[in-house]
């Protein structure tokens, strides 16, 4: 039976906040981009009852910034993202969103919505430091469902990864899911040698666009995140899909 709330789409940003976010202007710009959200929906408020935001940020561990709410709701206090000297955990990242992501699909369907699969942007300025195999084995946690024998994470997310700065690109490559299929997603970097923080506004772009699109198909009737393409970028940052070849 349909609901009679209607479809949502959830979208969590996931935000690299380690030492090295304070460079310059990157913490600052990262710190913007939940406000750019918020004014992108003000515009088109009939979207922001399509989808639900979400912040979490990380370092050595994880933290859920802002719960899962809808972005134009009386109340909602922005969270004012700060950095840690923790290290660079996305298997921290990865463990945190699985159980947010479930007990959030949880709650909203009971609360009478049909939720499609949550996206997820990855935002990071630098490399891991995990210890070997911790990392691929939280987000193999995260994203792994087999289809046939219901073994895995059933509300995997679609996850799109996002660099700038010293982030690897071959580890990040590895983060798109799914990278095969009629719906892969795409990982989107910062070109090589502009701003990290004029990149990370470029990113936040990405993610609106992302946001808008996704919203306006779901009040159309359709189904599915929409991702911009390669010409659909800002100039700076550069989109890759995933049998693209990231040196």
């Amino acid at each position: 039976m349909e609901s009679d709330r209607g479809k949502l789409l959830p979208f969590y940003l996931v935000v690299d906040v380690s030492w090295s976010m304070t460079e310059g202007d990157r913490l600052s710009s990262a710190n913007q981009i939940t406000r750019s959200v918020m004014d992108a929906l003000s515009t088109a408020p009939i979207l922001s009852d399509k989808v639900r935001f979400a912040v979490i940020d990380f370092s050595g561990d994880a933290q859920v910034r802002l719960p899962m709410c809808d972005l134009l709701a009386n109340g909602v206090v922005i969270p004012e993202l700060v950095a840690r000297r923790t290290g660079t955990s996305y298997a921290a990242a990865f463990r945190l969103l699985r159980s947010e992501i479930e007990a959030n699909v949880k709650q909203l369907r009971a609360d009478g919505y049909v939720v499609h699969r949550p996206a997820v942007f990855f935002l990071s300025d630098g490399a891991p430091t995990d210890p070997d195999g911790v990392r691929e084995e939280e987000f193999a946690a995260l994203t792994r469902y087999d289809q046939e024998t219901k073994q895995g994470f059933a509300m995997f997310p679609n996850f799109v990864p996002c660099g700038v700065a010293e982030a690897d690109p071959t580890i990040l490559h590895r983060l798109i899911h799914p990278a095969t299929g009629n719906k892969q997603m795409r990982m989107y970097l910062m070109d090589e040698g502009q701003d990290p923080g004029k990149a990370i506004e470029k990113i936040a772009n990405v993610l609106i666009s992302s946001m808008l699109s996704s919203g306006r198909s779901l009040a159309q009737g359709n189904s599915g995140m929409i991702t911009p393409g390669k010409d659909q970028v800002p100039d700076g940052i550069s989109a890759y899909d995933p049998d693209d070849f990231v040196g």
